[in-house]
């Protein structure tokens, strides 16, 4: 019986990379796995319930309409979804690397 689910060189080199191209689906993946940890930073920041918790609320609530309008705009000028979770993970990192850093 064939291997219908043989990778090709690039999905392999997508996989071990961390590239996009090749596997359509990888990009969503790792946007997933990154904002989980983004979501586990701020839940730690908020558990303090102190002044920066109630302002890391406000911005999480402001950064999420911005992104949505954001996504919604760069699909309307014709950009692939691909393209909005490139930008999506964008947004993440720098989310990460601001909680890791406070």
């Amino acid at each position: 019986m064939p291997d219908h689910h043989s990778f090709s060189a690039l999905d392999r080199h997508a996989v071990l990379s961390g590239s996009d191209n090749g596997f359509p689906w990888y990009a969503g993946a790792m946007l997933a796995v990154e904002a989980s940890e983004v979501v586990r930073l701020r839940c730690e920041k908020l558990s303090h319930g102190d002044e920066a918790a109630g302002q890391e609320a406000v911005l999480m609530v402001s950064e999420k309409f911005a992104a949505a309008f954001e996504a919604f705009a760069i699909l309307l000028s014709g950009a692939t979804p691909a393209e909005v979770v490139r930008r999506y993970r964008e947004h993440v990192a720098a989310n990460a690397k601001r909680l890791s850093a406070s």
